[in-house]
């Protein structure tokens, strides 16, 4: 279950956060990457987000990453992963290993994250949940 995570993980290059405003689920498409280790997913926004905020008032996260294509061969052969966990804020001492890693994958977005009012943040992966072939559900707990 590891390789086909970390496959589709490194084949996508957007997922769909899922947060919370106000008991409503909020979502949003985000660029991001993932650690070796599959322990840390790390994406980027603007503090003047509503996603920002919403991480903020409730850090408690998942991201929907799957491979569709939206024909009909789908149903059988997309892959979707969800990662639930918790997001905080890059500290000091990793921001300059995870941004590299980030622009490895994300080279076209330096700009982007190199503006004063962007957060580098990071989820910690408490669990994947693996759904293929339109109802098989796995889960690989991170903890």
């Amino acid at each position: 279950m590891r390789q086909t995570i970390r496959a589709l993980l490194d084949s996508q290059a957007q997922g769909v956060l899922a947060t919370q405003h106000d008991r409503q689920p909020y979502t949003s498409l985000m660029s991001f990457t993932v650690t070796p280790d599959l322990r840390w997913i790390v994406f980027a926004t603007y503090r003047a987000t509503q996603k920002h905020a919403n991480l903020l008032a409730n850090p408690r996260v998942s991201l929907l990453i799957d491979n569709r294509t939206n024909e009909s061969l789908d149903y059988n052969d997309v892959v979707a992963i969800s990662a639930q966990g918790v997001v905080s804020e890059v500290d000091r001492e990793l921001r300059a290993e995870l941004l590299q890693l980030y622009l490895r994958k994300h080279p076209e977005l330096r700009d982007f994250v190199a503006a004063a009012d962007c957060v580098l943040l990071q989820l910690k992966v408490e669990s994947y949940y693996v759904v293929s072939q339109f109802q098989s559900v796995a889960e690989l707990r991170m903890t």
